[in-house]
Order: C-alpha cells, then sequence, then structure tokens
C-alpha cells in the first residue's frame, strides 16, 4: 500500500444519498479476489447504457452522457465528494477496490457506512467526513469552477480550498499512522516478523514433530 501524506487533486462530484456498495462496483464483477482491474466497472449500472459483465470490453460499451463522472471536465478526478451514508448496503470490499482502482484517493462527505469506512483505511484511500453545510458549499464551488481542486493534508487533518478555506476533519490516530506509513494489515503484521520468526523456531523445538 502506498503511503498517503498530501493530496492536491481534481474533485468530481456525486450529489447522491444513500450509495450502496452494489451501486460501487455490480454484484456480478465480485468473482475476483485481485484487489485490482475493477476501476473499469466502478458504478457500472449508472455509467454505461448497457448491462456489464465481467469480460467485456468496456471501450466498446456505450457510456452514459448523463453520468457525472463521465463528464470531460472530471476526467482524472482524485478526490470524490458525495453526500450521506456513502457505502452502505453489503460490507464487500471490492467497493473501495473499485474506487481505488478508478482513480480516486479521498471521499469527502458527511457520513459514511461503518464497515465501508474501516475498509477505505485498509486499502490505502482516505474518506473525510465533513458537516452538511460544508459538503454543500464544496459542490457549489465544484459546479461553479472548472477544474477545482482541492488540497487534502492528512497530517495536518485539514481540506484547504482555492479561495483559502480551510476545514478540519477528525481522523482515528491508528487510521492516520497506517495511511501516512503505506501499512495495511499485511503490512502492520510484517513489522513484527523478528518476532514471528522468534516464535516459531521456539514452537519447532517445543514440538519437533509437528514440522516433520
Amino acid at each position: 500500500m502506498q503511503p498517503f501524506k498530501q493530496l492536491n487533486g481534481l474533485v468530481a462530484p456525486l450529489d447522491r444519498a444513500n450509495v450502496d456498495t452494489d451501486a460501487i462496483i455490480p454484484k456480478q464483477f465480485l468473482k475476483s479476489i485481485k484487489r485490482s482491474g475493477f476501476g473499469p466497472n466502478a458504478f457500472d449500472e449508472w455509467r454505461y447504457l448497457d448491462h456489464g459483465e465481467p469480460g467485456m470490453d468496456n471501450t466498446k460499451r456505450k457510456i452514459n452522457p448523463d453520468f457525472v463522472l463521465n463528464q470531460t471536465r472530471y476526467q482524472g478526478a482524485s478526490i470524490l465528494l458525495t453526500r450521506e451514508n456513502f457505502g452502505c448496503g453489503s460490507s464487500r470490499e471490492h467497493a473501495p477496490w473499485a474506487l481505488e482502482d478508478y482513480g480516486f484517493k479521498v471521499v469527502i462527505a458527511p457520513s459514511y457506512a461503518d464497515i465501508f469506512y474501516n475498509n477505505c483505511f485498509k486499502n490505502g484511500m482516505l474518506p473525510i467526513v465533513l458537516q452538511t453545510a460544508v459538503i454543500d458549499t464544496l459542490f457549489a464551488q465544484v459546479d461553479a469552477i472548472q477544474g477545482y481542486k482541492l488540497n487534502v493534508d492528512l497530517v495536518a487533518q485539514t481540506v484547504n480550498t482555492p479561495s483559502g478555506d480551510i476545514y478540519s476533519f477528525e481522523v482515528d490516530a491508528f487510521h492516520k499512522h497506517c495511511l501516512i506509513n503505506g501499512l495495511d494489515d499485511i503490512g502492520l503484521t510484517m513489522q513484527q516478523q523478528d518476532k514471528i520468526k522468534l516464535f516459531e523456531q521456539k514452537h519447532q523445538l517445543a514440538q519437533p514433530w509437528l514440522f516433520q
């Protein structure tokens, strides 16, 4: 997992509340557990005009011109601005996989489903909670200013706007540590590699018949 400290990124607005994980990545794409390759099917049912299935050539599918993420001005966005209860529904970890593979590094919303929120941190994404009034202001600014970018500073725990407004956000100290240092669950475990080897050596000496 790549370390995350700061991002100056283009913002894409998804002005919908209660976006569930089946909308983020539909169930038919859950056959793979590789963590990669889900980006082209993120928001598949909203993004394309036909029904998507694994193995389809997405470059030949008809896109939905009315879906906001298909607009030219939001191509290359790395920050997703959305509404309350984002990531609700099933607990599938494929949802943050799809968002991250699409290119999003930060999601900003008034609230999230708990499991999705925690899965974001485990996959290198930063979910930020800001008050609804602030979210409303950001939506208005994104709509008014083409190429609207935000500077997200995880170390300082701030979101900085082009006009100079600064919004602070809370983040758990453990999650912050993991993101800044690029540590997922495997990375955290590997920090204890010396202790694990020592345990294995002692275990083998104590019960050698298990290792024959």
